[in-house]
């Protein structure tokens, strides 16, 4: 039995996750990297996700207010056909894999689950949308094994899939990304 407490603030941000099979599609064919850049720090693939709105640290009581509301706004949105598609990295330090799909709408509805987010009294710094899905992440003595893995994913095209619902994800410092429940 867990008898931790619960964490008076979370990390809090809304999401999009791929589906199991487009994950595993991703998986497989990341293989190669995971044999040759042990050192970098892979993301669970259970934790892989499409940030839309980065909320920061907020108190615990925010999250009931959101969970309702982002619900009715996934039902009223029309599903989003995304995949997987390339990958890069920023600055040396993340590994990622590129969206492909309907970029528009998914940057209307990173925009409207933001307004929507606000108006719930919450507010929370910008970040521009830069849609891409967390792979790795380097450790602070290795500049070279991101750059070296990214060419790696330049041929990958996942399936598409149809983006149906929004998570909200709250994640400790150290712990990592999960769902709210």
């Amino acid at each position: 039995m867990n008898h931790d407490p619960a964490p008076s603030t979370l990390r809090v941000f809304v999401a999009l996750a791929p589906p199991d099979e487009a994950k595993d599609e991703l998986a497989a064919a990341l293989k190669p990297a995971y044999a040759a850049y042990p050192r970098l720090r892979w993301n669970r693939i259970e934790d892989w996700h499409v940030t839309l709105a980065f909320l920061g640290e907020l108190p615990s009581t925010a999250v009931p207010l959101l969970q309702p509301v982002l619900a009715r706004q996934a039902a009223s949105h029309p599903a989003l056909q995304l995949g997987l598609r390339g990958g890069g990295h920023f600055d040396e330090r993340l590994l990622w894999s590129g969206i492909d799909g309907d970029l528009d709408g998914l940057h209307q509805l990173a925009a409207d689950v933001r307004a929507l987010v606000r108006s719930c009294g919450i507010e929370f710094g910008e970040r521009p949308l830069r849609p891409h899905l967390t792979l790795a992440r380097s450790r602070r003595d290795d500049s070279t094994s991101v750059p070296q893995a990214a060419p790696g994913l330049a041929d990958f095209v996942g399936r598409r899939w149809p983006a149906e619902r929004l998570h909200l994800v709250g994640s400790n410092i150290g712990r990592g990304p999960g769902p709210i429940r």
